[in-house]
């Protein structure tokens, strides 16, 4: 798993690289947890993952959980059909904004 963070106008934006599981899924949440500040916008960039186990559906919901707590806001981009399929049949889909461009993500966090 690869992890390459910037910043674009104020929006932390977090680019994944590989597939997020059991192995990957605690640096991942490491890594975003840190930039979660009180009223920070996060884009996660999803574009490069082609896999995500429950693993990674738990680091999510704890990545919302606690954006939602520090008044955070927190974006997915570049969902596989495969992603968005597992996440809409889970209910994921309801917590988060998704966008199919990082420049529309960028622009609604904003």
């Amino acid at each position: 798993m690869n992890i390459n963070t910037q910043q674009i106008d104020a929006v932390n934006v977090i680019e994944l690289a590989g597939d997020i599981d059991t192995k990957t899924a605690p640096d991942i949440t490491q890594n975003v947890l840190s930039l979660v500040k009180p009223e920070s916008q996060i884009l996660i960039d999803m574009s490069r993952v082609e896999y995500m186990s429950s693993a990674g559906l738990r680091m999510l919901l704890s990545l919302y959980r606690t954006a939602t707590a520090k008044d955070a806001k927190i974006a997915l981009v570049g969902l596989s059909e495969d992603l968005q399929d597992t996440m809409s049949i889970t209910g994921f889909l309801d917590f988060f904004k998704t966008f199919d461009s990082l420049e529309a993500g960028i622009k609604a966090l904003k």
